[in-house]
């Protein structure tokens, strides 16, 4: 049996597991009966007993099921169903082409000219994000297709960035979530989809690259099927539908065989699966912040999605924590997200997402609220950070040589600054005055703060990054990951060798695609995976690729080694010479290169064996009976360049990182004394 039904209200899907046992499913709707009163696509849906057992069809009834349309008449008559906004979040594991992605539907809604230079990445605004080729932050943009406005959130895809995700999925209905044509659903794809769901979210599936050689999107479309069951979606969420994309070519359809020019497929799609925002248009004001940015005429802008009411330009306003203190401001200014800029608003109405400037001390996770009667919306809550560094002051004698903010004030400042925009970031004073432990989500969170606080002139030392073990009932429990690393199979024992060091319990391996590839999946302690991306870069010659994800707290793993090899250290200050280097390079590997200024304690090298030895790259020739003695030429092997992250990688527990804006160096912690060989 068949019954054809005209959509035209869409409604956010309810996480329901006794979905047969709903009112909806004993209600028989006469066929063609309409569910609102105009009707914009009419749809044939299969009988409503289906089964889970063939997720592969091309063209659904969507994951926006109608079964709620029966309970809106009983709830709240204020709430309205907006069908000229959509609010969508982009989300994907890391180079699963989210922002290539954005960048077709951008230049495709023609939000920029025919004969205008634009670069690629567009959303990844940030130096650091150009120069990684990662997304960092959350960004906003919008398009307009046939009359509806989309406001897009491009996300991070690494783990370490989830706060970005997990604060800005409130602020939509929907999610569109891209997986990779040949890797399928990755740990970030779960991590994301995890969270997506539980907020309820209506969801498209992307699989995109669908025009690489070795596509397999049958393969994509069960595994990802399968996650969802694995993360106890309900039956109309299962019920997913499916596009097949090439971000970079700018095509889409809704078979892989079968391509439309452009992107419309998946522009329809969006505008027939997601809903629009369900909102209190005649409410009282509300508005909760999900993201801050400063600029210097303006102030503190903050941007959120408006869930109740009109907010004007010129409006007096409440500012609502969770815990009931208020305060009041006024609206200076208002945006709202037009093409790829922010465009003046007089008004804004509920179900939007706008900027406002005025409210200069508001924080991520408040709500301007009406004057007279706001009330305060739930507050955005992140996962706890999993791996702390220690961040002092620069003890260095080479301090306040780069620098512009070199005392602990400064330092001080600057880390509590970082948290009011950076949810999942902790900071609290450490065991001396100039000593703060900063905790986040990985060792790249952290990462990026402080390539960050280099360029913006600070000077300071970090030590090596720990977990954060939590005690239950006097056991000590640690943090666990689901590590998986791509490697060709000529280099797999040497990678499965490596993770078995580090207490990495193996739970799957399979082959990937017709490239030779392997996937290997472990689980395995946060301390093990410190220092492991080198590592395995060695390992396999600079050929796997490593992807982690937090998975749980469990029980302490015991003891283990993460570096085999000691330290060569500098035993006195002054300039490095090439006569010096030439006997020190037969000791291990070096980090500097002769007229290098080095001073006492710092880390010149890795030495060939365990244990860390003192030399001295300073040594100058004996300048003696110069005439008898001809000179000889000194062959130098390269030094070994180490970027911040190796840095940070490499450092044991008794060495210190010095950052500084021109120079990042390594040293023997002072304080500890651990007396070398």
């Amino acid at each position: 049996m068949e019954m054809t039904v005209g959509i035209h209200n869409y409604v956010t899907p309810k996480l329901n597991p006794n979905y047969k046992n709903s009112s909806f499913h004993k209600t028989q709707l006469p066929v063609g009966r309409k569910l609102s009163s105009c009707s914009s696509s009419t749809i044939k849906f299969p009988s409503f007993s289906y089964s889970r057992r063939n997720p592969l069809h091309s063209f659904i009834k969507c994951s926006v099921s109608e079964a709620e349309a029966t309970d809106t008449a009983t709830e709240k008559v204020e709430l309205v169903r907006r069908n000229d906004i959509r609010n969508i979040a982009i989300v994907a594991h890391v180079d699963h082409g989210k922002t290539t992605l954005v960048d077709a539907m951008l230049k495709q809604a023609k939000v920029f000219r025919d004969n205008q230079v634009v670069e690629e990445r567009i959303m990844d605004s940030n130096d650091l994000e150009r120069e990684r080729g990662i997304t960092i932050l959350s960004k906003n943009t919008s398009i307009t297709y046939k009359d509806t406005k989309m406001n897009i959130i491009d996300t991070p895809g690494h783990s370490d960035f989830g706060g970005e995700v997990e604060r800005v999925l409130n602020m939509v209905e929907g999610i569109l979530l891209v997986v990779d044509s040949v890797e399928g659903p990755m740990p970030q794809t779960r991590f994301v989809l995890k969270k997506a769901l539980e907020f309820g979210h209506a969801v498209v599936v992307v699989v995109n690259k669908i025009d690489r050689p070795s596509a397999r999107p049958e393969f994509v479309i069960n595994s990802t099927f399968e996650l969802f069951i694995e993360l106890n979606a309900s039956d109309e969420q299962c019920d997913f539908q499916a596009v097949y994309a090439s971000g970079i070519k700018g095509m889409a359809g809704l078979s892989p065989d079968n391509l439309a020019d452009d992107l419309g497929p998946l522009f329809e799609t969006i505008i027939r699966c997601i809903p629009g925002p369900r909102v209190k248009k005649d409410g009282s004001l509300q508005m909760l912040v999900t993201s801050t940015e400063y600029d210097e005429h303006k102030g503190r802008i903050a941007i959120g999605r408006l869930h109740a009411g009109i907010l004007n330009r010129g409006m007096d306003v409440r500012i609502c924590t969770p815990d009931d203190a208020c305060r009041f401001g006024k609206v200076s200014e208002l945006f709202v997200f037009e093409k790829f800029s922010r465009a003046p608003a007089e008004s804004v109405e509920a179900g939007d997402i706008c900027a406002v400037c005025g409210v200069g001390d508001v924080q991520i996770g408040e709500t301007i609220a009406d004057k007279a009667d706001g009330k305060p919306l739930p507050t955005i809550s992140v996962e706890e950070p999993t791996v702390k560094m220690a961040f002092s002051i620069n003890t260095s004698p080479f301090v306040g040589r780069e620098g512009k903010y070199v005392t602990s004030r400064n330092l001080r400042d600057r880390l509590y600054r970082e948290l009011e925009r950076n949810l999942a970031m902790k900071v609290e004073d450490g065991e001396t005055a100039d000593t703060f432990l900063v905790s986040g989500r990985g060792t790249l969170h952290l990462t990026i703060l402080i390539e960050n606080m280099r360029r913006e002139n600070y000077e300071f030392m970090v030590g090596p990054p720990k977990v954060i073990n939590k005690k239950v009932d006097d056991k000590v429990l640690e943090p666990y990951e689901i590590a998986t690393v791509e490697v060709p199979e000529e280099h797999m024992g040497a990678v499965v060798e490596l993770l078995g060091k580090r207490r990495g319990q193996m739970f799957d391996m399979q082959g990937v695609g017709s490239e030779g590839t392997t996937v290997l999946k472990y689980k395995i302690p946060t301390r093990g995976l410190l220092g492991l991306r080198n590592a395995i870069l060695t390992a396999s010659r600079g050929t796997a690729v490593l992807n982690t994800i937090f998975d749980s707290y469990g029980p302490w793993a015991g003891d283990m080694t993460t570096r085999d090899l000691g330290s060569l250290v500098a035993f006195e200050d002054g300039t490095s010479t090439s006569y010096a280097l030439c006997s020190s390079q037969e000791r291990g590997q070096l980090f500097i290169k002769p007229g290098v200024e080095v001073y006492k304690g710092q880390i010149v090298g890795i030495h060939q064996r365990s244990g860390d030895l003192a030399l001295n790259v300073c040594k100058k020739k004996a300048a003696t009976n110069v005439r008898s003695n001809k000179e000889v030429s000194v062959v130098l092997d390269t030094p070994l360049d180490y970027s911040l992250d190796d840095c940070i990688e490499y450092i044991q527990e008794d060495e210190l990182v010095e950052v500084t804006p021109k120079s990042v160096r390594m040293l023997k912690n002072p304080k500890m004394n651990k007396k070398g060989r």
